[in-house]
């Protein structure tokens, strides 16, 4: 399903995270004057703006994040909704603890925009993207846990290739795990250039001028093992679900066939859909959208990054 055109915003680059799919999202989730929504992965706080400026006077918003940057960003953008903006750090799974710890009983809609933001790809000193030479580090709450440096230091040739393979569905994982194991023999790989260039040798010629850089899937893959982006996932929708109010709506944007995969079969699952006849068990779920809505071309030429997103919803029942 292709969305409408729709209204764009006029100066793109006064925000530095365009919100992708914005239109979409409002009309989904229908937020209303005293409703309350949950923005699982607050960002720039975009879509959430949306939320908030749609349930006026009084609709809250509970804008979930694990990078404390994030929030500080978001809040300060979000500072004239006053109490309305409740940022709680923290990790997506646990939307339906944040929910109740707030002080309600359940949500009126749940939003999950996943992937990799645009301020973590243009901010150099997080590691995520092989454009700017930054320290690999990849971690979206940089407080804690594994940097990818320390992944691409530590795991073995094997468990390389069946990362990149799995989480980046990268065709050359043999070739660029046994370069990257090569390479660092000879000395440690901690920047993102260094990764970037051992892995567009490891690749053919033909391959280093594709469509994308040939560095893309890997940086995809070391980011998401980085974060347990796909471990959490699943407990996160189904505990997103959990904490909605019958008739409440969970929408969920994502980037990558890995992610989109997980988001489709657990919504049919939980809408009942798939099990052999008298076997299906109660839906807790109506699906609102059968296909995955994707931007339009004029969003995508607008903003680039929104060309691989889709969009699916569903309803509690």
């Amino acid at each position: 399903m292709r969305s409408p055109k729709r209204e764009l915003p006029q100066d793109p680059g006064a925000i530095l995270h365009i919100p992708v799919l914005l239109p979409e999202v409002v009309s989904f989730l229908q937020p209303r004057c005293g409703g309350v929504y949950v923005d699982c992965t607050l960002g720039d706080g975009g879509h959430a703006e949306a939320l908030l400026r749609h349930s006026a006077p009084d609709g809250m918003v509970i804008g979930i994040d694990r990078d404390p940057a994030a929030l500080a960003v978001a809040s300060a953008r979000l500072a004239e909704f006053g109490s309305r903006l409740r940022p709680v750090h923290a990790t997506f799974d646990r939307v339906a603890e944040v929910v109740r710890g707030e002080g309600f009983a359940a949500a009126d809609g749940v939003l999950f925009d996943l992937g990799v933001s645009s301020r973590h790809l243009e901010e150099a000193g997080r590691g995520f993207s092989f454009l700017q030479d930054a320290p690999l580090d990849m971690r979206m709450d940089p407080t804690g846990g594994v940097t990818a440096a320390a992944l691409v230091a530590t795991l073995t040739q094997e468990e390389l290739e069946r990362l990149l393979r799995d989480y980046g569905e990268e065709r050359f994982a043999g070739r660029i795990a046994r370069a990257i194991v090569r390479e660092r023999a000879q000395a440690p790989i901690e920047r993102t250039g260094q990764l970037a260039s051992i892995v567009a040798g490891a690749v053919p010629p033909a391959y280093r001028h594709g469509r994308i850089h040939p560095a893309t899937r890997t940086f995809q893959a070391l980011r998401i093992a980085v974060n347990g982006e796909l471990d959490l996932l699943a407990a996160a929708l189904r505990n997103g679900v959990a904490i909605l109010h019958p008739g409440g709506r969970i929408v969920v944007i994502s980037y990558h066939s890995l992610e989109d995969r997980i988001t489709k079969t657990l919504f049919r699952e939980l809408a009942g859909i798939g099990f052999p006849a008298g076997e299906a068990p109660e839906p807790l779920l109506t699906l609102l959208t059968r296909k995955p809505v994707v931007p339009g071309e004029e969003e995508v030429a607008a903003n680039p990054r929104a060309r691989s997103a889709k969009l699916r919803a569903a309803e509690r029942k």
